[in-house]
């Protein structure tokens, strides 16, 4: 790899959510609010008025629109991200009283609104996390050592297999050995639910792709809300198992991720209801696809799930629900329920408000009613996560009240990829474990 594609992927891999980004991008905020102020009080009486009165009704409605319409969707926007948002609506307003004033007082006006517009955007992705990184404005390079190719490309069933728990105990590798791990991405069809999902994103290791082939366990992952697979990509899941991969002469589980969403505004939640059958589609639709189309280790116990937010609140659902199909689960900075922001609202959309029915499936309530004695899992949460942490808690407290084999602890950070990419990366030698990758 040349020194430019260095320089280019550190560049990528530049934060736009950590404290550099975030202070350099609130002082550019400050200092165009100054200018614009500065800029409106120099505006002749009637300008300022007008620029004063539109500035507040505008801001009033989008503070209005956006907190009815999006807080019930936590984390997708906040009300410090309502207020910037408005804030940038304010300069807008602001800016258009200079329009008279000249073409140096406008352009410098409009520069000044458009940093505030950067900044709000800046506020909102600082609590959405939809793009982490400079890289992930412009999509997500793989790194050295994974190669994207279409999934009617990757390789079919082998006749020569090496099986056997632990895996790495029957490993042997091939003369020629395979360096490089791929990324594919694949339609998983809701056969059974009806589900309609985006292409799923799948990560094959060095060892897949070697004969005779090893029978790897699999580990499907859930990204968060609002979101997508590639998400996943994002918070550094190809750089995470390739170079555990590397360590491990090869060996690595195979990663599935699936849809859980079916669209970036769409809330289904990770249940059986009127909103979806998308426990269906991830118990069952997703297994078998699996069975049918990936040469892997069909037993339940070398299957794992995971999450962060939505997809943590999922993984667990998944476990409690359905421990035959996932008995392992990892949940970072999940809910203690599914939910659209609101109890009531939540078992109103799923269940028509039958309380009973939605107990029926929440995670939380069915430990209560019973042990789940062959189920494992991991809660993991930022310590700085307010909101989100002491969900963690509870459910880890439920979790050890049923027998189940669980640990939690914190990551320093909020609820973001500060915290869900090193808790993937802590937890995946524990999840290559207990799939039966490893020996214990």
């Amino acid at each position: 790899m040349s020194d430019a594609d260095d320089l280019l992927r550190s560049l990528s891999r530049l934060s736009l959510v950590g404290p550099v980004a975030t202070t350099g991008i609130a002082i550019a905020g400050v200092c165009a609010s100054i200018v614009l102020v500065v800029l409106a009080a120099r505006s002749p009486g009637r300008a300022r008025a007008f620029a004063g009165v539109s500035a507040v009704t505008a801001s009033a409605g989008v503070l209005l629109v956006v907190w009815v319409a999006l807080r019930p969707l936590p984390p997708q926007l906040t009300g410090a991200g309502a207020l910037a948002v408005a804030v940038a609506v304010t300069g807008w307003c602001a800016a258009a009283a200079t329009t008279a004033r000249g073409a140096a007082r406008t352009l410098l006006a409009v520069a000044a609104a458009a940093a505030l517009s950067v900044t709000a955007i800046a506020v909102v992705n600082r609590y959405a996390e939809r793009y982490p990184t400079a890289g992930s404005l412009l999509g997500h390079r793989p790194p050295p050592g994974v190669r994207t190719v279409d999934f009617a490309d990757v390789p079919g069933p082998q006749s020569r297999v090496q099986a056997g728990t632990p895996v790495s105990g029957v490993w042997r590798s091939p003369l020629r050995s395979a360096r490089d791990g791929i990324l594919t991405h694949a339609e998983i069809p809701g056969v059974r639910s009806g589900f309609v999902a985006r292409p799923a994103l799948v990560y094959l290791p060095p060892a897949y792709l070697d004969t005779p082939r090893p029978l790897l366990p699999v580990v499907v992952l859930i990204a968060g809300n609002p979101g997508r697979p590639d998400d996943w990509l994002r918070i550094g899941l190809a750089d995470t198992v390739s170079a555990f991969a590397a360590a491990h002469d090869g060996l690595a589980p195979v990663v599935v991720v699936p849809d859980a969403l079916g669209a970036d505004d769409a809330v289904p939640l990770c249940l059986n209801s009127r909103l979806g059958n998308v426990e269906t589609y991830l118990a069952e639709d997703v297994p078998e696809w699996v069975a049918g189309n990936l040469q892997v280790n069909p037993d339940a116990r070398a299957r794992a799930i995971g999450g962060y937010s939505y997809g943590g609140t999922c993984a667990v659902q998944l476990a409690v629900n359905r421990p035959d199909v996932y008995p392992t689960f990892l949940d970072i900075s999940g809910q203690d329920e599914p939910s659209l922001g609101d109890h009531t609202e939540t078992v109103a959309a799923t269940f028509g408000g039958d309380e009973g029915a939605f107990a029926a499936v929440s995670a939380r309530d069915e430990l209560g009613a019973g042990a789940r004695p062959d189920v494992a899992g991991v809660f993991v949460a930022g310590s700085a996560d307010d909101e989100y942490r002491p969900q963690q808690q509870r459910m880890y407290d439920a979790a050890v009240a049923a027998g189940l084999d669980v640990r939690y602890y914190e990551l320093p950070g909020p609820h973001s990829g500060i915290v869900w990419g090193p808790a993937f990366e802590g937890e995946l030698d524990w999840l290559a474990t207990r799939t039966g990758l490893l020996a214990r």
